[in-house]
């Protein structure tokens, strides 16, 4: 009988505990910022992006890709190299920005779009070897580049939802585990395919990735607040209890603008303790206008959340 309370007393408050994790857990507001930069080399520099003291700021260089770096490049399995801007986003660069602003951390990307005059495509022998390519390779450039993260931003498949969620999920587990990253976010957008490969990496894997850097200008440039609102939603049931970041792309090519209405749908995620953080693509556009919006970005970001 005794035995029978201490077994009723314990299970309810495991019951207990346990919700009170998941509250405690529930994404809210928050201040992180985070930057694309590198990818279309107009010598964009870190020094050239205003950098707000009040938020979290990550730049994401763009991008490190499994191909190699012939003039006609093709897939390595795993074996990475760097295909951003290194000669303007090297090391020293990397250490003089992290050591100028201690609320800035630099990750990098991996895939992308493109390589070359082609589609970048995932595209494993298996999923141990690329893996231990993968591990390997990263590692080394993480460690030069002296980086903090990763982002996934594979957006082109050669394989199937389940073996990329175990190339990509083992690849985070691993290098957290080793202490060679401290967080690790991916980068879907609205498209079937591509979809399918990130739920299943979120399904199997998703308690390992820190931030979803959701592709929201990839809809139709002429996009709502409304509608960018119910994109949002829809988004965050696809990755429960992820942090769903808002997003825009600075030449204004697709989604919803700060022109149109951005910030005030990010105005109205926060009163809703939903903004989790806002990224851009990308800092090599935003030169262009004098990083006008990354400075509203921050300045919103930084007021109390």
């Amino acid at each position: 009988m005794e035995f029978s309370k201490l077994f009723i007393a314990l299970f309810f408050f495991h019951v207990f505990f346990a919700c009170n994790l998941s509250i405690q857990a529930a994404p809210a507001n928050s201040n992180l910022f985070r930057e694309y930069i590198g990818a279309e080399f107009n010598n964009v520099k870190f020094t050239d992006v205003p950098i707000n003291s009040n938020v979290e700021f990550h730049f994401i260089l763009s991008f490190a890709i499994d191909y190699d770096t012939s003039s006609s490049p093709s897939p390595t399995n795993g074996k990475f190299n760097v295909f951003w801007d290194s000669d303007n986003l090297g090391p020293s660069q990397v250490s003089s920005i992290k050591s100028s602003h201690s609320n800035v951390k630099v990750a990098l990307s991996l895939g992308g779009d493109s390589v070359g005059d082609g589609s970048a495509y995932f595209n494993p022998s298996s999923v141990d070897s690329w893996v231990s390519n993968a591990v390997s390779s990263l590692t080394d450039i993480i460690q030069q580049y002296n980086l903090d993260g990763i982002d996934i931003d594979y957006e082109h498949f050669n394989a199937d939802p389940d073996t990329f969620a175990e190339c990509i999920g083992q690849l985070i587990k691993t290098l957290k585990k080793n202490g060679v990253i401290s967080f690790a976010s991916i980068a879907p957008f609205d498209d079937d395919d591509v979809q399918s490969h990130y739920k299943a990496l979120w399904k199997s894997y998703g308690n390992l990735i820190d931030y979803v850097n959701f592709q929201f200008y990839a809809y139709d440039q002429g996009t709502t607040v409304s509608q960018f609102i119910d994109y949002f939603n829809t988004q965050s049931s696809n990755y429960n209890g992820g942090n769903i970041l808002a997003s825009f792309i600075s030449d204004g090519s697709g989604g919803l603008t700060p022109e149109n209405g951005f910030f005030t749908a990010c105005n109205r995620l926060k009163s809703e303790n939903k903004l989790h953080g806002i990224f851009i693509w990308s800092a090599d556009d935003s030169k262009r206008n004098g990083f006008r919006y990354e400075k509203q970005s921050q300045a919103l970001l930084a007021i109390s959340h």
